[in-house]
Parts: structure tokens; C-alpha cells; sequence
């Protein structure tokens, strides 16, 4: 299929469609950003709307509550005070204040004692006092819009406010009846698109008004308002409409203002969609146009480059490069092609004679660092030794320093037995426990059977330094030193142990990352490094410390018999 693809589409034509298909992409994904972000701004544009419009309502309709509270308490304090002319005062009041309906007493079982109100009698008998119901009556509370029931022949719309006065020593109920026809009429002006309007309801989801309130009472239409009762003030979407939620200060009432995604957003968003459209089909024609020259005028050249490159990658010590003609970059693209195949040819041929070498060197350097201040000590403790006539000690400490560096020439040779290196390690350990006078005691734990086996030399003495120098030298009680060696499936594992200092994270990752100095001399990072070198990258060593509990260093390494030769490393 791959061949048949190769045959069939010319240089040209794949230009041609790659530009084609990457400009319809890009123009494709830039107008679903242009549509997502223009539909965004009308979302909030709208939803800002709805808040604005509900805002306007509710803060109406707070003064229309305020405006109660401040009658109400001006009707308790003249009701209270006894020397006032009541029946002048509410001629007065009543016709200044069109908006009151009436104001009437009640006993506290309910029967109507007085009742002022402008050129209308309550009627002797009332089936259903609608405005005040001594079982429910509550001191400030305002009631649902209902009708005034008390008068014959004239029923307003009202809202009721209670309270309970003092008069005549005797606990009596005023009821002051307020007109809604004022904020239901500014409520029905109140819309919020073509179909969006605004309604009233309680903290329990009743509602209070409904612009199509005569639909609701018929269930020809349905408002439901029970996934507003937990919403908080703000704007909520829930489906194809968009909610905004205010409550009205010193009330139970919220206004809630509905209105539609579709007749506020899509029309817009399919106006704007079409010119999108419009506009990506120019841009994708002038496109397609450019890039039909331009895959003429490169396609050509580019097919010769492109053969020549292949033909250098299957054979590359012996390809032949003709440079290519075309445009001036093709050009230039061309001379700068043949000039990497020569450095190419050239670097292969280094590296192959190089190769060898410098593995050998590499590894050579990082077996070959000694500490010059080690030497230096052990050689003056051993001549402090002999002058204070500790001879036999500066005997032994001579024999560990020339274990310790037939050790560590090994003959040239890389991987020595792990006996040998045990021996080393603890060669080294005798040399430090002498100048460190006997600071610290050491141990050997070892698996037998695993001695013959090879490994890396100068692999424990830097670990077991650093134990020395990071660890033991900064106890106050004596140290120990313990190397372990166990088989770990088919792996060699050695570990060396202290109950010294400790190291934070901060300081392992020091440790690992620390290069060769004259004081540190073969750094734990180098012996990390050799075995990654030798063995591959799942070999090597991980250090495990905690502060104040000591460190615990893990070698990890193949089993291995015999040295492999530099050239197959």
C-alpha cells in the first residue's frame, strides 16, 4: 500500500493536500474559537441582561416592602396613642396614600373591629377573612397577594401586613391592606428578550406572582420552581433557559427572571457562523492556489534531495553526492546536505578508530584516581608509629597500604575477583581504624560461594570513606561499619552499612552528583559510573539514609566469570 502511495502522488500533489488539509484545519479550529468565544460573550452578555432586569425588580419591589415597614409603623404608633383623633388622622392618611386599601383591627379571635377605608364599608358578614387568620397571624409578616374579601362588591388585589398593638390595655391586631396592582403592573412591563419575563416567589418555591398566573392556575402552563430553592442570588442555566435569582431585602420574596438560550444566542451565533464560513472558504481558495505554485516550484528539486538523502542512509560510507539545482534555499538546502555528508563520512571514520580507545580511556581515567591526602596520612601516622616505637602497628600498617595498592594496579585489569576486592576493602578499613585510633569497629558478612566471582576494583573503599569521613567521624559514640555480600536473584548485591550521622535526600543526591577531587579521591558518582559502563544502566548503586540513623548503601552488579574483552563492551 505504502509502494502504491509512493507511485501514485507526485511531490506536487502531496504539498497540495498536506497545505490544503493543514490550512482547513487551522481555519476550521480558528472558527470554532472565533464561535465558542463570540458565543461565550453572548452568553454572559445575556446573562448580565437577566441579572440587570432582575436587579431592577427586586430593588423595586425592596422599596415597595421598605415602604410598608415605614407604614406600618407609623399605623402602630397612632394606633397606640389614645389621644390621637383616629377617624381624622385616617381620613388624612388615606387620601394622601391611594395605595392603602384598608386598615383594620381584629380581636385576637378574629372578629373585624374597625376598619378605615376610603369611601367603602366591610360587609356585616365575612365568609373568609382573607387578610388576617388568627391561627397563622404573624407580627410583620407580609402575606401573598390575595383579594380583600371584607368589602361588598369591591375586591382588590392586596398584599396584608400584621402586627399587634397595645390599645385599651387590650391586645388587638392591625391588618394593613396594600394595593399590588403597582408591582404586578411593573413586574408584566418587565421582559427579558422576545419571551423572557420575571416573577415572584417565596424561599419555599410558592409563587407569589406569575405574569401568566391565570395559564398556571389553569395547568396550561407550568413553572417549576423547585431547582431554584437552593440556588444561591446569581444567574443559574439549566437547560434552554437562563435564571437570575435575587432576593428582596427585609422579605421571604426572591424575583427570579427566565430567559432563553435560543432567541438571545443562536441567532446571532448562526449570523456570525455564516460569515465565518464565507470567509474561511476565501481564505481556503486563495490557499489551495499558493500552494499549487509553490509545490511546482519546490517539488522538483526536492525530489532529487530527497533521493540522494535516501540513498545515503542505506549506504553511507560510500554514497557519492551530486548537489541538486532549484530555488536559491534549495540551493543552499543542497550545499549544505553535501557538506554534512562529508563531516558525516569523515566522523564515522574517527569514531570507528576512536571508539575503542576512548572507552578504554574513560574507564582507565576513573579506575586511576587515588586520594594523594590518603597516601599523605598513612604514610605520617606510620612514621609517627615508628617514632613513638609502635612498630608493630606501623609493620601492619604497611603491609594493609601494600595490599591496598596491589589491589588496585590488579595488572591492568578492570575486574579483579570479589575476594580480592573484600580484601582491599578491608586493607583500607585497617589503615583508617589505626589514624582514627580505633574510633569504630567493622564487620564482614559474606556469601561464600559468590568470592570467585568478578567485580569492579576500588568499588567498596570509596563507599566505605564516605562512611568514614560523613558518617563515623561525627559520632560521639564508637561506630560500626558492617559489608555485606549476598546473591539477589540472578544480581550480586554488596552493602555497607554504618550506624553514623545520617544524610538528607538533599545530601544524597549531593553525593551522587559529585565529580572527582583531590580530597574525596574515587567519588561514589564514579564508581556509579563504571558500573553503568561495564554492566548497563540497571546496575549501579542506591543510597538509602536517614539523620541520627545511619546510611545504608546498596551495589548492585551481574554475576560474572571472566573479563570481557574493551571491543565487545
Amino acid at each position: 500500500m505504502k509502494k502504491r502511495l509512493q507511485n501514485g502522488l507526485s511531490m506536487a500533489s502531496i504539498l497540495v493536500l498536506v497545505f490544503s488539509v493543514l490550512i482547513v484545519g487551522v481555519v476550521l479550529v480558528a472558527m470554532a474559537a472565533v464561535l465558542d468565544s463570540y458565543e461565550s460573550s453572548t452568553v454572559r452578555s445575556a446573562q448580565t441582561s437577566s441579572r440587570q432586569a432582575v436587579d431592577q425588580v427586586a430593588n423595586t419591589v425592596s422599596s415597595y416592602v421598605d415602604d410598608m415597614h415605614g407604614v406600618m409603623d407609623l399605623l402602630e404608633r397612632t394606633l397606640e396613642d389614645s389621644t390621637v383623633d383616629r377617624d381624622g388622622f385616617f381620613q388624612a392618611f388615606l387620601s394622601i396614600r391611594p395605595d392603602v386599601v384598608a386598615v383594620t383591627t381584629y380581636d385576637p379571635s378574629g372578629a373585624l373591629q374597625n376598619c378605615w377605608a376610603l369611601d367603602h364599608v366591610p360587609r356585616k358578614t365575612v365568609v373568609e377573612n382573607l387578610s388576617f387568620n388568627p391561627g397563622t397571624a404573624r407580627e410583620s409578616a407580609i402575606s401573598q397577594p390575595h383579594v380583600a374579601s371584607i368589602f361588598e362588591g369591591w375586591y382588590p388585589w392586596v398584599v396584608t401586613m400584621l402586627a399587634p398593638i397595645q390599645s385599651a390595655g387590650a391586645e388587638t391586631w392591625v391588618a394593613l391592606d396594600l394595593s399590588f396592582d403597582s408591582i404586578s403592573a411593573y413586574i408584566n412591563n418587565v421582559g427579558i428578550g422576545q419571551h423572557g419575563y420575571c416573577f415572584l416567589m417565596d424561599e419555599a418555591g410558592a409563587i407569589i406572582y406569575h405574569p401568566q398566573q391565570q395559564l398556571i392556575y389553569s395547568d396550561l402552563k407550568q413553572e417549576d420552581t423547585t431547582h431554584l430553592v437552593d440556588c444561591a442570588d446569581g444567574v443559574v442555566a439549566r437547560g434552554n433557559a437562563i435564571y437570575a435569582i435575587r432576593s428582596v431585602e427585609n422579605s421571604r420574596w426572591r424575583v427570579v427572571g427566565v430567559s432563553y438560550v435560543d432567541e438571545l444566542i443562536t441567532s446571532n451565533v448562526q449570523e456570525m457562523a455564516g460569515i465565518l464560513w464565507l470567509v474561511a472558504g476565501l481564505v481556503f481558495l486563495a490557499a489551495f492556489l499558493c500552494s499549487v505554485v509553490l509545490s511546482r516550484a519546490l517539488s522538483r528539486p526536492l525530489r532529487g534531495l530527497s533521493a540522494a538523502m535516501r540513498q545515503f542512509e542505506q549506504d553511507a560510507g560510500s554514497f557519492s553526492y551530486t548537489p541538486v539545482g532549484g530555488a536559491r534555499e534549495v540551493r543552499e538546502l543542497s550545499d549544505s546536505f553535501g557538506h554534512m555528508v562529508g563531516k558525516i563520512q569523515q566522523l564515522m571514520d574517527t569514531v570507528r578508530r576512536e571508539e575503542i580507545n576512548l572507552r578504554k580511556t574513560e574507564l582507565k581515567a576513573l579506575q586511576a584516581q587515588i586520594n594523594p591526602h590518603f597516601l599523605y596520612n598513612t604514610l605520617d601516622s606510620i612514621a609517627w608509629m615508628c617514632e613513638q616505637g609502635r612498630s608493630a602497628e606501623a609493620v601492619q600498617m604497611v603491609n594493609a597500604l601494600a595490599r591496598l595498592f596491589r589491589i588496585s594496579i590488579s595488572r591492568g585489569h578492570e575486574l579483579i575477583p570479589i575476594r580480592s576486592e573484600l580484601q582491599h576493602a578491608e586493607s583500607y578499613l585497617q589503615i583508617q581504624k589505626h589514624r582514627y585510633k580505633d574510633q569504630f569497629t567493622y564487620h564482614f558478612d559474606v556469601d561464600e560461594s559468590l568470592l570467585d566471582f568478578l567485580c569492579n576494583k576500588i568499588t567498596l573503599q570509596p563507599i566505605i570513606e564516605n562512611a568514614i569521613y560523613h558518617g563515623i567521624n561525627g559520632l560521639v559514640d564508637e561506630g560500626e561499619i558492617r559489608i555485606t555480600l549476598r546473591a539477589d536473584g540472578e544480581d550480586i548485591l554488596f552493602i555497607v552499612a554504618d550506624n553514623g550521622v545520617g544524610m538528607e535526600p538533599e545530601q544524597i543526591e549531593a553525593i551522587m552528583r559529585k565529580e572527582r577531587s583531590d580530597r574525596t579521591g574515587i567519588g561514589i558518582k564514579n564508581v556509579n559510573d563504571r558500573l553503568k559502563i561495564y554492566f548497563g544502566e540497571k546496575y549501579g548503586i542506591v543510597i538509602d539514609s536517614e539523620p541520627d540513623e545511619g546510611t545504608r548503601v546498596s551495589v548492585r552488579m551481574p554475576r560474572v566469570r571472566e573479563e570481557a574483552p574493551y571491543e565487545n563492551r
